[in-house]
């Protein structure tokens, strides 16, 4: 491994989702990935609470925003696509008491603005949803789901690899020095330009 056109460091989803893609966009690229653990997904990707967010919270306008909105569409529709393990669970925000009923409607508001589709539940509602909740009022995010991490790296590094994505494990990344026309990466004992 001595010549890439592309690298990339780290084989958690984020790193596998960008191998996968790039190597879609631009089939006759080197596209390396390389990952300092022996297998990938071995850090942040596998200790997370796997939940599929629609982007209630984040600042209206925000990147953060637009994209937890895009995101949201596009994993779901990725995983019906290729069978990745999924549920569209949805979520239901509460307020316990009267007190915090002015927080909920910012909540509401805030996830509204940011084209998040959500229902306000009268108390009644909330009891009918969910039995267990004795709330004044609650707020349903029907978008918000779970998605099985591992099954989907699995499958974005199965895509990747089969699209010539070179993976190499075990291999970690110990200095990066730019040069004319690139880089120079030192990884695994190696030199890749």
């Amino acid at each position: 491994m001595d010549k890439a056109d592309i690298f990339i460091i780290g084989a958690g989803v984020v790193g596998l989702a960008i191998a996968r893609e790039l190597a879609m966009r631009f089939p006759d690229r080197d596209i390396f990935l390389v990952e300092q653990h022996r297998r990938f997904g071995q850090e942040v990707s596998s200790r997370n609470s796997e939940v599929i967010h629609a982007g209630i919270y984040y600042p209206t306008g925000s990147l953060k925003a637009r994209l937890c909105l895009e995101g949201n569409r596009l994993l779901y529709e990725y995983c019906r696509r290729y069978g990745v393990r999924h549920l569209s669970l949805g979520k239901v925000i509460v307020a316990s008491d009267g007190k915090e009923i002015p927080l909920l409607e910012k909540v509401y508001r805030q996830g509204l603005e940011n084209g998040v589709e959500l229902v306000w539940l009268e108390k009644r509602e909330v009891c009918r949803l969910e039995p267990q909740i004795h709330g004044e009022a609650g707020v349903l995010s029907p978008h918000t789901g779970i998605v099985d991490t591992h099954h989907l790296m699995q499958c974005l590094y199965r895509q990747a690899v089969e699209r010539g994505v070179m993976a190499v494990f075990a291999c970690p990344v110990m200095a990066i020095d730019q040069e004319a026309g690139g880089y120079r990466i030192k990884a695994g004992g190696e030199e890749i330009k």
